[in-house]
């Protein structure tokens, strides 16, 4: 089973799809207003979407005033699953390079003190 972060990854591995969660970041948006901001057809925007929604990313809903409109809005929850998993890889790598610095200057400090 693939977990929430690997799916969101995976969703955000292409460039149109980051650039649709950045307009979805700003307001929820019609499905219509997401094409005309791209140079690709709507069918591509449409497969975009899908994999978006897949993944949890995005959820859609009938517009208010048109049930055949379709709206999109970012599941901050998603993208917070994912910026505490980066928080946990910045937090590893950090105490790693700490642990690094502190041996550079154990070694070099004793190095200085043998000349």
């Amino acid at each position: 089973m693939v977990s929430d972060v690997d799916a969101t990854l995976t969703a955000l591995a292409d460039p149109t799809r980051r650039r649709i969660v950045e307009l979805l970041r700003e307001r929820p948006r019609r499905a219509g207003e997401l094409v005309a901001a791209f140079d690709i057809s709507a069918p591509a925007v449409s497969r975009h979407l899908r994999v978006l929604r897949h993944s949890g990313v995005v959820t859609e809903r009938p517009a208010d005033t048109d049930a055949r409109q379709r709206i999109y809005e970012l599941r901050p929850d998603r993208l917070a699953a994912l910026g505490a998993w980066l928080d946990q890889v910045q937090s590893f790598w950090t105490d790693q390079l700490g642990a690094f610095k502190a041996h550079a200057e154990k070694t070099r400090a004793e190095r200085v003190s043998e000349e």
